[in-house]
């Protein structure tokens, strides 16, 4: 299993690394800051660099289809296959994320924690990009798209601390409540689940990277809201600066 360095701390960008394996899918390494594409959110990007300075860019990062916990760093389309030679296993590397695409991420993970607070309803849909994020609410109701704004601007001011912790799968089962999203379930087998809690505002299960406090989520707004069915009401966020590419 590769060792995931993202879900304890995800300021933390770069990391030494041994390559474990090394095939057409991508490469392994032994442990990662990489996140890869789950639960809504998009994988990270960066690039693993040799000790002798060679790069190769990563443009996504995703969990291996068939081994359970084993994280895959996928290279560009275009990367020379003698470059991704080089990148073989035994080789050490310093993996690299791409900070404004992680930064991104971060800041649009924990504003869809505070949507989630301003409305309550179940989500059936979601989708965290470094250009927008979006939730799809399982409800009928008409959502207000300047309200919905202003209250994440006050959960933003509030300056709420932003932590994470872990819980047995027990202690989830006595609190289903816990559970907002239909769509995407705590993983199981573990024996613990991942749980983030904004202190005062949200607490649900989460595996994603996020900001340290709402204040560092910045200027977020609610740029569309849509009724993709009788029973979801989609609501798209935007930052409120150009968005990371």
């Amino acid at each position: 299993m590769t060792e995931e360095l993202f879900r304890e701390d995800a300021t933390l960008l770069e990391c030494e690394a041994r390559i474990v394996a090394a095939d057409e899918m991508g490469i392994e390494l032994e442990r990662t800051v990489f996140y890869p594409v789950g639960g809504g959110q998009a994988g990270d990007a960066g690039r693993l660099v040799l000790a002798d300075g060679t790069a190769l860019t990563i443009a996504d990062t995703r969990k291996h289809p068939d081994r359970a916990g084993v994280i895959v760093h996928v290279p560009g389309v275009d990367a020379d296959p003698a470059l991704r030679g080089r990148f073989a296993p035994g080789a050490t590397v310093t993996a690299i994320v791409d900070a404004a695409r992680r930064r991104a991420h971060m800041r649009f993970h924990t504003a869809t924690h505070l949507l989630c607070a301003l409305v309550p309803h179940a989500v059936n849909g979601c989708s965290i990009t470094a250009g927008y994020a979006r939730l799809d609410f399982h409800m009928n109701e008409p959502l207000d798209k300047e309200a919905l704004t202003a209250g994440i601007a006050r959960y933003v001011a509030g300056a709420h601390p932003v932590r994470h912790r872990w819980i047995s799968e027990e202690e989830l089962d006595a609190n289903p409540g816990l559970v907002r999203s239909m769509s995407v379930q705590p993983p199981r087998g573990l024996g613990r689940v991942r749980v983030l809690e904004i202190e005062g505002v949200d607490l649900q299960p989460c595996g994603g990277t996020h900001v340290g406090n709402t204040r560092d989520v910045g200027a977020v707004v609610v740029t569309k809201i849509e009724k993709k069915s009788a029973m979801t009401r989609r609501v798209v966020l935007g930052f409120a600066e150009p968005a990371a590419g």
